[in-house]
């Protein structure tokens, strides 16, 4: 009766800790995330682009630098009123009206093209750290369960030894003890020795020392708070992706606007004056006075096979981004609907396991050891109970961590965080096992 006492004491430990998903807002998640978007290289880079194409905007809408000439003649022109010696003038360029206009908007929207891009950088990497995050917080969990295991094993190796001792037992249930316990012990280090690459792995993706410590929050359940059809609505209005094809179509209109003012002329005026010695002789009119000489002139358009190259170039990136848009989005929807797939996969598997498998598996738990307690199975029986009890409790560890990272990946592909439930909150609790070892009879 004691080993049924002993799996008794193990299912209050695993019902009261039972993991339904992992944590919400406040968590040292959210922490990472800050952290990722303020360090992470990768990112920062692509805001640094977008920042530095801002810049180019008022650098092409502002009109060229006027233009100071100067000049000597070598040799003087004898004038009537006097020789001229040099002139000097000042000339400004004017663009036809609405080409810095349409200069500044190509400007702009390319800075928007570059903007949506690290947008899209930006929702990839939080992904990532969420995908990172919940793999390590399963880790812990698949951990501290076959820990349980283990402890569990070590007290019915040390019973099964005491039982052998006083001859209630056979040395092959001492060695099939042994054997599950060594199998169990060996698990149990490779996860611990899986911990430091998953830490280094969301330390990398967070941007920080990759042997920084991992602070890992408690275990809450995440349901999506938000209708399944609405998904497809925010995908296509928020998607990064899809905000540069719209902004690279806004770039091509500009463009084709721009190539289409280069048929017009530009514009330049100027003012000039020449500096006028006194006459050598007499005393005529206007004697030494410079004269003033305004001016315009106007490049003619006159080579028109660049300019239409260049709007027929703009139409082509126009067709580009429309079509580059559709094929995207298409994809983005397919990959939509195989992310809210394995969401709700998840979710019958987390229930299954809830409602159905974990129950039934500690009620055969139960009954084997009654019949073992009896002496009807053998030891074999118990431990492959046991084992399918903590394999169950792993497996919906690990069905609660796919729930998670599909919707990590569903805010990805929607480009904006989504609204979640918390739900069945547990407090994990460590209850001892006994250490010692009994001598039990077969009843």
């Amino acid at each position: 009766m004691v080993l049924r006492s002993i799996f008794a004491v193990l299912l209050l430990v695993l019902v009261v800790g039972n993991a339904s998903a992992f944590e919400g807002g406040g968590s040292p998640l959210s922490s990472y995330l800050q952290i990722a978007a303020e360090n992470n290289g990768e990112l920062q880079a692509a805001f640094s682009r977008w920042k530095a194409s801002v810049q180019k905007a008022p650098q092409v809408s502002t009109l060229p630098d006027p233009q100071l000439t100067y000049s000597v003649y070598i040799v003087p022109v004898e004038t009537r009123v006097g020789p001229q010696r040099m002139s000097y003038g000042l000339t400004q360029k004017f663009p036809w009206l609405g080409k810095l206009d349409a200069k500044e908007q190509v400007a702009l929207r390319e800075a928007d093209v570059l903007k949506a891009k690290a947008d899209s950088i930006k929702t990839k990497i939080f992904r990532d750290v969420k995908v990172a995050y919940y793999e390590l917080l399963y880790l812990q969990q698949a951990i501290q369960l076959t820990g349980e295991q283990v402890e569990l094993l070590e007290f019915m190796e040390a019973t099964i030894r005491s039982r052998y001792s006083a001859g209630n037992a056979l040395y092959s249930d001492v060695l099939r003890a042994q054997v599950e316990l060594d199998s169990a012990r060996n698990r149990q280090l490779s996860l611990k020795d899986m911990v430091v690459p998953l830490q280094a792995r969301v330390n990398a993706v967070v941007g920080r020392n990759i042997d920084e410590p991992v602070h890992l929050s408690s275990v809450v359940e995440l349901r999506l708070d938000v209708e399944e059809e609405q998904l497809s609505k925010l995908l296509q209005n928020k998607n990064p992706e899809l905000i540069s094809f719209d902004q690279e179509l806004a770039r091509a209109d500009a463009q084709v606007l721009l190539a289409e003012k280069n048929y017009y002329p530009d514009l330049t005026f100027g003012i000039k004056s020449i500096y006028t010695d006194k006459a050598r002789s007499g005393n005529p009119t206007q004697n030494g006075n410079d004269p003033v000489i305004a001016s315009v002139s106007l490049n003619i358009p006159l080579w028109q096979d660049s300019r239409d190259a260049a709007v027929e170039e703009g139409r082509e990136r126009r067709l580009v981004a429309i079509q580059a848009k559709q094929g995207r989005k298409d994809v983005l929807l397919a990959d939509l609907e195989l992310a809210l797939y394995r969401y709700r996969d998840a979710i019958r598997q987390i229930t299954l396991y809830e409602e159905s498998l974990i129950p039934k598996a500690e009620q055969s738990v139960e009954v084997i050891l009654q019949t073992y307690q009896s002496g009807k199975v053998d030891l074999q029986e118990v431990i492959s109970a046991e084992n399918t009890y903590f394999e169950l409790y792993i497996a919906q560890a690990r069905a609660l961590t796919d729930q998670a990272q599909r919707i990590a990946q569903l805010e990805q592909l929607v480009g904006t965080e989504l609204p979640v439930m918390q739900k069945k909150i547990f407090t994990q609790k460590k209850v001892p096992l006994p250490q010692q070892e009994l001598n039990v009879t077969v009843e």
